[in-house]
């Protein structure tokens, strides 16, 4: 067996969700959460086939979120796993309807932040073993940023 590291790649002003699922199915699946939670939403979503042809499948509103998912998926190669990129849109207003779809196993992240991946390879493919999810904690936050948090959530309308 063999450890590697691979970081997922996304525009800046995106956010990711990865996870797993189990079926083929997942991805018309997730189209369809997606859409209805946001019908204007833009994102690119690619899943990875574990059986049959395995192949990287696609689906989306923007071309070029799909394309960006698609590269992802294809490197990190773990099979099951679906990534999607959003852009105009945060995790929060889609991530009950993703974990309520039926083919949804797990949630690894829903992020803004840089991501790697901690992958296993075998001779029989690859699998996901955690993520990376941002950085470690520099410190304990103080009044004035427990002020500062408050002030943004109430900036970007998650908090009156």
């Amino acid at each position: 067996m063999q450890l590697i590291v691979e970081k997922i790649n996304f525009p800046e002003g995106c956010n990711i969700i990865f996870g797993m699922s189990h079926f083929i199915k997942t991805v018309e699946d997730l189209y369809e959460v997606l859409i209805n939670s946001m019908p204007a939403i833009k994102f690119g979503l690619a899943f990875n086939e574990a059986s049959g042809p395995c192949l990287v499948r696609k689906e989306g509103t923007d071309n070029e979120l799909m394309e960006i998912a698609v590269e992802n998926q294809k490197r990190i190669g773990a099979g099951h796993s679906f990534l999607i990129i959003l852009k105009d849109a945060f995790p929060i207003n889609v991530l009950q309807a993703i974990k309520g779809c039926r083919e949804v196993v797990n949630i690894f992240c829903a992020t803004s932040n840089p991501v790697k991946v901690v992958l296993a390879e075998t001779e029989q493919g690859r699998g996901i073993l955690g993520v990376i999810d941002g950085f470690s904690p520099k410190g304990i936050e103080i009044d004035t940023d427990i002020t500062n948090r408050k002030k943004f959530l109430r900036d970007i309308g998650y908090k009156r």
